[in-house]
């Protein structure tokens, strides 16, 4: 079949990869000059290697938990399954370098802006704010932002995280003494802020909702005397928006497939996209078999973070202070 790919991000250069290895005709169109998303931690659970196992080479750091701190209390979470610290830029073109060995087209600098004709399947990888999506007239997503800063190793010169009144805080040790192998986390309202170490740097950055986001990590990087720099920001969706069309689908951050605690998409648009292949070219279908397996999910993760924030906030000591978590599926 001859399939048009709106976007070549992480899911549309996957998609195009399995499709065109299958035998189809692949276009995948992209409104940037280049190849490699530029706004992401990075932050990947193990189970990248059994997506694309070549990315194994890019590996910068592991972690095995995150140190969350409430304000009168810190939770430690040991993830089941170890995440992996690599530069996201580099894993798009890994896999538009496989892709295009398999004989997928990608036409860079081209802006799709109506619905591509000729093509007997289209497929919306397009992010956040989908033109196809809204081309579609779908129900539009929640929209959160991330932003993100990094810094040069030892530059911190305070050690205390104070947070504005709206976003509360918490007056844990900032960074002391924490191995590089641990992810530090400080809830706020509807999101977190966060501290990771890099191979040759270290991250901070907040995800939230889109007006609180810039000035709670503003607050953040002042009170802390953080000297951040390369400031970038991007918006994240979550919601679950897959259309009703047996011609047109949406896969990734188009049809808002994220982690509802922390934003990540990324092993969640790839299981997505096996899902799409595995029915593939019945688009109706892989509609159902995704809502069958991400609803629930995203239902009771929500309520999940929820009952973990009111008790992080209100009555910290029914927290355990060592928990063990999946890194990308509550259950």
């Amino acid at each position: 079949m001859k399939i048009a790919i709106i976007g070549a991000g992480i899911s549309g250069l996957y998609l195009g990869w399995k499709l065109a290895k299958k035998g189809h005709d692949v276009t995948i169109f992209e409104k940037n000059t280049a190849i490699g998303n530029k706004v992401c931690s990075g932050l990947f659970s193990e189970r990248i290697l059994d997506f694309v196992p070549k990315s194994k080479n890019l590996v910068e750091n592991e972690i095995n938990s995150v140190l969350i701190s409430f304000p009168k209390k810190q939770v430690k979470v040991i993830f089941s399954k170890r995440f992996l610290i690599m530069d996201h830029s580099k894993l798009d073109i890994l896999l538009a370098d496989i892709a295009r060995s398999v004989g997928a087209k990608i036409i860079l600098n081209h802006k799709v802006s109506e619905i591509p004709e000729g093509f007997d399947r289209i497929i919306g990888c397009d992010g956040a704010e989908s033109h196809i999506r809204k081309t579609l007239k779908g129900k539009e997503p929640n929209l959160r932002l991330g932003i993100q800063g990094f810094v040069s190793p030892h530059t911190i010169t305070r050690e205390s995280f104070v947070d504005d009144k709206t976003n509360q805080g918490s007056d844990s040790s900032f960074g002391v003494g924490v191995k590089d192998n641990i992810v530090e986390a400080w809830p706020c309202k509807n999101g977190f802020l966060w501290k990771i170490s890099r191979k040759n740097s270290t991250e901070y950055g907040v995800i939230t909702d889109l007006d609180k986001a810039h000035r709670a990590f503003s607050n953040f990087i002042k009170e802390n005397n953080i000297p951040i720099k390369e400031v970038k920001a991007k918006i994240i969706s979550q919601g679950l928006i897959i259309p009703k069309n047996n011609k047109i689908t949406l896969c990734g951050d188009a049809a808002g497939i994220t982690k509802p605690w922390s934003g990540g998409g990324v092993i969640w648009g790839f299981r997505a996209a096996d899902i799409l292949l595995e029915n593939f070219p019945d688009f109706k279908k892989y509609r159902r078999k995704a809502n069958c397996f991400f609803i629930k999910k995203i239902l009771i993760s929500k309520i999940a973070i929820k009952i973990v924030y009111f008790l992080g906030f209100n009555i910290p000591w029914l927290l355990p202070k060592n928990n063990k978590i999946e890194s990308d599926f509550l259950f």
